[in-house]
């Protein structure tokens, strides 16, 4: 489905509105899907280069970096619409809930893959800093320029972390509108910090790093579209965006902002275009839930792999080492290695503790 016109059922009409209603459902259709892509893109970004992989070049730049702004602005999305439930539902958003579900989510998971990387330090099979560990324990990797590869890709939960330290607070003290605007100007922020970076920091080792101020505004993206796509599904203009013409456009401009990410102006601007399409792909994903792409996305076996998506992330850093020539290291037992130690982290520590976070939810009588 593309356009809620003639040419579609009233039922069909209902169905895609119900979908994103506030309140309906914690899992949105097709997310899981897109998260399955995100880490794709993560994982072939990172498995070229280590040994036995012949790299792939299709030129659309960096894949693992698509990878991450994907999974950021999905998840600005979904934690946005979560307190809009929560808040529609009962009249308040629980920040104290909020952060404890939070915990649950991500602490476990996290602290026991930093508690491997130190064994694997003591014991001599991986070279650290001690400021790698206290970095990685503190989710400040992203202000760490010279980081271990090992703990490198930490930094994207370092984001969401100081982004969610933030974020719900706002959101309840400002308010949802004014919440809005403050989303809306941590995008406009983006490009203003990037630029001060550009000038400011040149010839040191912080202009390119991934400072929460440079990169908050893929998050903040997403909790925007939460904020507005209700309003956004009421004008047709906007619908027509959801066509494959324009929609395969819209894929086209993510892919160029991307690929010349390393020119001054795509890097300070181009960030920003790429969030905003990205924006409104990924509502389109969910709202045409039920047309062939909504199909694959929404595929048992895909969705699967969107679930694991947390765990894979986590992992695949000590396998996908391009700097090492072991052969846990090499292509294809290191993915393999990657997905193993994913599924092991998922049905061990993270969906054991779903039915409690489930259960942290905010009650009427609170």
């Amino acid at each position: 489905m593309i356009l809620p016109s003639n040419n579609h059922t009233q039922s069909e009409v209902e169905t895609n509105h119900a979908a994103l209603r506030i309140g309906i459902s914690d899992r949105l259709p097709s997310l899981d899907g897109l998260r399955a892509l995100s880490i794709s893109l993560v994982l072939l970004g990172h498995t070229a280069g280590t040994k036995g992989f012949r790299q792939i070049n299709l030129g659309i730049g960096d894949y693992a970096h698509l990878g991450v702004v994907v999974f950021f602005v999905i998840s600005g999305f979904l934690i946005t619409r979560l307190m809009m439930s929560e808040r529609a539902r009962f009249g308040f958003v629980s920040v104290r809930l909020f952060y404890a579900r939070r915990a649950l989510r991500l602490f476990p998971a996290a602290y026991a893959f930093i508690a491997c990387v130190c064994l694997l330090w003591a014991v001599g099979f991986v070279h650290l800093h001690a400021r790698d560990i206290w970095h990685a324990a503190t989710y400040t990797v992203n202000f760490e320029p010279d980081r271990a590869w090992q703990i490198g890709h930490l930094w994207s939960l370092s984001v969401e972390e100081q982004f969610y330290l933030i974020w719900p607070c706002a959101f309840v003290i400002l308010g949802a509108r004014r919440a809005g605007w403050a989303a809306f100007g941590a995008v406009l922020l983006g490009p203003v910090a990037r630029a001060g970076a550009w000038l400011l920091l040149k010839g040191t080792p912080y202009r390119d790093l991934e400072m929460f101020p440079m990169v908050a505004d893929s998050i903040a993206m997403g909790c925007l579209l939460a904020q507005v796509c209700g309003w956004l599904e009421g004008k047709r203009w906007y619908l027509r965006l959801f066509r494959p013409a324009y929609s395969a456009g819209l894929l086209a401009i993510v892919l160029l902002a991307n690929r010349y990410t390393g020119y001054t102006v795509i890097s300070v601007f181009g960030g920003t275009i790429m969030n905003a399409a990205l924006a409104v792909l990924i509502h389109r994903s969910v709202y045409c839930s039920r047309d062939w792409i909504g199909y694959v996305l929404n595929w048992k076996p895909v969705a699967f792999v969107g679930v694991l998506s947390c765990s894979l992330y986590l992992w695949q850093q000590l396998f996908l080492n391009r700097n090492s020539v072991a052969w846990i290291n090499a292509f294809p037992q290191n993915l393999a290695f990657a997905v193993a130690a994913a599924i092991g982290s998922y049905f061990l520590l993270e969906k054991p503790l779903f039915k409690l976070r489930h259960r942290l939810r905010a009650r009427p009588a609170e």
